[in-house]
């Protein structure tokens, strides 16, 4: 699991999809200004983990993260980056 959360961006995908509960493709593409097909890649790689599910609304899939566990250690990870840039005098990751 730690694997797949390891890209920064797929680590603020999640940080995504908790703060809105859920999103699209096109929903997470603006957020995150990257390509389709970046944000679709990083989704099957989550997807593929167990760490989100889609449920089809439609012509579109709405991602959601699978658990209140996982929701723990994306919150923790982001905490813990976000204390080591400001001990470094670094640029946090923004998500």
């Amino acid at each position: 699991m730690l694997k797949a959360i390891a890209h920064p961006m797929r680590l603020c995908m999640l940080n995504c999809l908790m703060s809105s509960q859920e999103c699209n493709v096109t929903t997470l593409t603006k957020k995150l200004h990257q390509p389709q097909s970046t944000i679709s890649q990083h989704l099957s790689k989550l997807k593929s983990h167990g760490l989100i599910e889609g449920e089809r609304n439609g012509v579109e899939i709405q991602y959601r993260v699978v658990d209140d566990e996982v929701k723990s250690i994306i919150n923790l990870l982001l905490k813990e980056l976000h204390q080591n840039a400001v001990d470094n005098e670094e640029e946090a990751i923004e998500c």
